[in-house]
């Protein structure tokens, strides 16, 4: 089977666009692949974090990776610092990686930007040890939204870089960008990505809302002046990124939701996607709060622990192999 790894920030809240643009397509996954999900807690500190939170939200996350369909006995669901392994290989590919490359990357370029001479060196070196994640289980193909892409192709020149050097150890993975729903934007700017990190609360859904909660948000989303329900991403982004989020939810096709909703206007439609909505939500909230603080939920991460450590060292010995970091 080919391998696919993916790995999410504990940063805080999960949003029904990190779902619809990824968690959800992870599901089918198991059913072809060799799959690796991971917690990449990090990640998450390549800014300050507070260490009560950080813990919560790895476990939330972990719940929620399950909740939404995982099978822990198809895939390998692991927190990342269980397995050193990472760091190991994250630092040989930041020795790989060149400071010119590094500080082209998009992301990088976005969360230094005005913090003068205070930037942390983990935002310059994320990218490097994103690379490490990949590569040690032999990954085939990472599926990213179109946001990641970048950080993706550099993994690749990394990888390429490496093997020229020292032969042929990792395989170059393939980015995988869903079709459909790869980038959820925002509620309140179609034209910007739904994030957790929005100040705006109304600007996002997260996967933990309540069903008042969705229902005003979704009734005080953005859309356009003309009150038709018509997907148009350039013209009318705003309604349209709402079309997308009821397709992905209801299994409905955007042409079906523009007929069913055909003269119907704005308020029909927000009503209806709120329910369908909250019934998406549903029944992955009521597996988390069985499993959040379940002892079932440690022992899915230390079995995973145990065998990603497995396939990471195996990789780790053989890179360290090529490049001569192993006694005779």
């Amino acid at each position: 089977m080919k391998t696919i790894f993916s790995g999410i920030q504990p940063s805080g809240i999960i949003t029904l666009g990190n779902y619809l643009g990824a968690m959800k397509h992870f599901v089918p996954l198991q059913d072809e692949y060799n799959c690796y999900y991971c917690i990449v807690d990090q990640h998450a500190i390549t800014v300050p974090q507070d260490p009560a939170t950080l813990r919560e939200n790895v476990r939330r996350l972990a719940a929620l990776y399950l909740a939404v369909g995982l099978d822990p006995e198809k895939v390998t669901l692991f927190i990342q610092s269980e397995v050193p392994a990472h760091a190991k290989l994250g630092w040989i590919m930041l020795c790989t990686a060149y400071v010119g490359e590094l500080e082209r990357m998009t992301q990088y370029k976005d969360k230094s930007k005005d913090r003068g001479e205070s930037i942390p060196a983990g935002l310059l070196a994320y990218p490097p040890l994103m690379a490490a994640d990949i590569l040690l289980y032999g990954t085939d193909y990472v599926p990213v939204g179109e946001d990641q892409k970048q950080h993706i192709e550099l993994t690749r020149d990394l990888a390429e870089r490496f093997n020229n050097r020292y032969g042929e150890i990792f395989t170059i993975p393939e980015i995988r960008v869903a079709e459909v729903g790869a980038r959820i934007m925002s509620l309140q700017d179609g034209t910007k990505k739904m994030s957790k990190s929005d100040p705006n609360q109304g600007s996002y859904i997260s996967m933990l809302d309540d069903a008042d909660t969705v229902a005003k948000k979704i009734k005080r989303a953005q859309t356009d002046s003309d009150n038709a329900v018509r997907f148009d991403r350039e013209k009318k982004p705003a309604i349209s990124n709402l079309m997308t989020i009821y397709s992905l939810c209801s299994g409905k096709s955007l042409e079906e939701i523009e007929e069913m909703y055909a003269g119907k206007g704005y308020g029909v439609f927000k009503s209806e996607l709120a329910e369908v909505v909250i019934e998406t939500l549903k029944p992955i909230q009521e597996r988390y709060n069985d499993l959040f603080q379940s002892q079932k939920l440690d022992d899915i991460l230390t079995a995973g622990a145990e065998k990603a450590n497995r396939a990471a060292n195996a990789m780790l010995h053989k890179v360290e192999s090529a490049m001569g970091m192993t006694r005779l």
